[in-house]
């Protein structure tokens, strides 16, 4: 996705937001490395989407030859993740930053979601995955994925370290995601 396709696109999905504070739910690297300046952290509870390794990756920490999966939100089930709230004076230099993470590839549609936290729902930015990129990879087995996962480097380093960095944070704020621990067991496997 160009400059100009991804500033188009953030310009749409803020339109009326740019005085306020703006959350933004988190499932993956965001949690550990949001990028931004945040003023808030909480717990959250997305409900209808689930935090799956759907996202072909051939960048990164892939390769064309040896391509790897990123974290994603798919359809279905529930997530648990981190709400985060960026001040209203940094939305826009904060978000300009973020899209240029985010939507490098266009795989992702930011929408707005409700999201539950323990201080009461939010509004939240979450970029989910678009099911009509070519980068979605929705029907690999946990074997397949796992395996794919466990071989794959890029520029950013190995596949696995991203998704055992993802297994430690999520371990470290409490949140149990048995469908990640048996894809971290599985590809854990394959790596020895």
């Amino acid at each position: 996705m160009d400059h100009d396709a991804r500033e188009a696109n953030r310009q749409t999905i803020l339109a009326g937001r740019w005085t306020r504070d703006l959350w933004v739910f988190a499932y993956g690297s965001l949690i550990w490395d949001p990028a931004v300046y945040v003023e808030e952290y909480r717990r959250g509870v997305l409900s209808g989407w689930r935090r799956s390794f759907c996202m072909l990756l051939e960048g990164g920490r892939g390769s064309h030859d040896r391509p790897g999966l990123m974290a994603a939100l798919d359809q279905g089930g529930q997530c648990d993740g981190v709400a985060f709230r960026i001040a209203a004076d940094l939305v826009d230099r904060e978000t300009k930053f973020m899209w240029h993470r985010e939507m490098f590839s266009g795989a992702y549609c930011p929408v707005f979601h409700e999201v539950a936290t323990p201080q009461g729902p939010v509004e939240a930015l979450v970029f989910v995955m678009d099911r009509t990129n070519r980068r979605y990879m929705p029907h690999l087995t946990v074997e397949d994925a796992a395996r794919m996962i466990a071989v794959a480097e890029g520029g950013l380093g190995a596949n696995f370290d991203y998704l055992q960095s993802l297994i430690t944070h999520l371990d470290e704020l409490g949140i149990h995601d048995d469908a990640m621990k048996r894809l971290h067991a599985s590809a854990r496997t394959f790596r020895e």
